[in-house]
């Protein structure tokens, strides 16, 4: 066995053995020390695995979610929704793939907004909106590759807030909510581009002012 593949190994094994306990005792370096010693893995290896503590342990396990919430994507008819829909499924997918792990992830989610975390709750959001876009089909690789998952960060913070303390049938509260910030964010961008077509017809100079605001050739 290769070494990323065991501390892959390592790693899964350890989260697999702190989930349990998380949502009572939190995301802490005792919690993940305890994980290790009842998934049978040697401390120092733990170390290896996770080198940066419990931020690398949380952000695995936002990591995994993100996977899961791929390979459900991969099965489904994604191609034929538009794209909208597409990122309204893969939100809503990407929150029930970790339905089990509700409170795992309300602990996650706060435990990376701390300042001790470092840049682990960045790279966790960013992970996530990278893999929803990814799986919606996005292939941009302009200015909008960053204002998609930008704006995508908006919709996805806020739903997965009202996710956490929604305990209506069938988390209704939370699709209800998440279909308006959806259509919200749908008419921003039907009125850009109705501004960016106006403008970029504008003589010059404002028809440059308008194209250093809105680049054409999206």
């Amino acid at each position: 066995m290769t070494a990323d593949k065991h501390y892959d190994k390592a790693r899964a094994q350890i989260l697999k053995a702190a989930l349990p306990d998380v949502p009572f005792d939190g995301w802490t370096g005792k919690s993940m020390r305890n994980a290790a010693k009842k998934a049978g893995v040697e401390s120092g290896l733990a170390r290896l695995a996770f080198p940066g503590g419990t931020a690398d342990l949380v952000l695995y396990f936002v990591q995994q979610g993100d996977k899961r919430m791929a390979s459900k994507l991969a099965k489904s008819d994604l191609p034929s929704m538009k794209v909208r829909e597409r990122i309204t499924f893969a939100v809503r997918t990407r929150l029930e793939v970790d339905e089990v792990n509700k409170e795992a992830l309300r602990r996650a989610t706060a435990y990376l907004a701390l300042p001790t975390s470092g840049t682990a709750g960045v790279r966790a959001l960013y992970g996530t909106l990278d893999a929803i876009w990814r799986a919606a089909g996005d292939t941009s690789t302009d200015y909008n590759f960053y204002t998609k998952r930008l704006i995508l960060s908006g919709v996805y913070s806020s739903t997965l807030a009202v996710w956490f303390g929604d305990d209506t049938e069938g988390h209704e509260k939370t699709w209800e909510f998440l279909n308006r910030r959806i259509a919200d964010v749908m008419q921003i961008e039907k009125v850009k581009g109705r501004a960016e077509k106006i403008l970029g017809a504008l003589p010059s100079p404002l028809g440059l002012v308008s194209r250093l605001r809105y680049p054409l050739g999206r």
